[in-house]
Formats: structure tokens, sequence, C-alpha cells
């Protein structure tokens, strides 16, 4: 016996919308509608309804991967945003790298930023220290 014909539900959301690797925008967009389905009834899912909206997850994270990959951000361009997202200026992380004259040399790309640097951003802005390297 098969695990598949365990769960008769299961074959029944296979033929109705059969899972493949999702290759374009309109793939993504109806596998996403029939998930979106799914989730409108997440608390009365069957098994098989778990596991089908488990796998169309799977593709459609994985198309997303390949498609929308964000760009690499400097770790100085992501201390620009996070500075302009909370409306401080230079002086404000004076404490955290204990010199304006240092935030402005980190800023300008003559300085790297220190491991104690890395914490002290991390937690001023609750973000993890890897957004940094």
């Amino acid at each position: 016996m098969s695990a598949i014909s365990e769960i008769p539900d299961y074959a029944a959301l296979l033929e109705r919308f059969p899972p493949k690797i999702l290759r374009t925008e309109e793939e993504n967009e109806r596998c996403t509608q029939v998930l979106r389905e799914l989730d409108g009834r997440l608390d009365d899912l069957t098994v098989g309804e778990k596991e089908y909206a488990e796998l169309l997850t799977l593709l459609i994270e994985d198309f997303e991967q390949r498609h929308y990959q964000l760009p690499q951000a400097t770790p100085t361009s992501v201390l620009r945003f996070l500075m302009e997202e909370h409306g401080l200026m230079q002086k404000d992380l004076a404490s955290i790298f204990g010199a304006p004259s240092i935030v402005s040399e980190v800023l300008s790309g003559k300085r790297e930023m220190n491991t104690e640097h890395i914490r002290r951003l991390s937690e001023r802005f609750h973000v993890s220290p890897e957004v940094f390297f």
C-alpha cells in the first residue's frame, strides 16, 4: 500500500492541480492562489490537504528564491538604510562607534566596522549581526 493511497484527499488534490516546478509568473500565481484557498481553511484541513499545502509552499519558495533574490547589500549601505529609517544622524551613533568621526569614517568607507561595532549596531537596531557582513 502506497502512502498516497492512505491519504485519498491528497491524491484528489494532485489530480486537481498537479504540482510541478514553477517556471513562469503565471504558474507561480496559480500555485499561490491554490495555497491561499487552503490557507483560508487552515484550521479545518485534512492531513492530505496539509501535506499538499506544504508541497505547494516549497514550490513557491523555490520559484521566489530563483526569481526574486535580493542583491547583497554592503555593511555601509545597511547602516545608511537603518539610519534613514530611524531618522538618525551620524552624531546619534557616536556612542556605538566611540566618536562621531569614526561614524563618518565608516560611512565614507575609510574604516571598517569591527566586531564590537557590529554587536552594538545589531542590538541598537534589533537586527542580526549578519546584515553587517
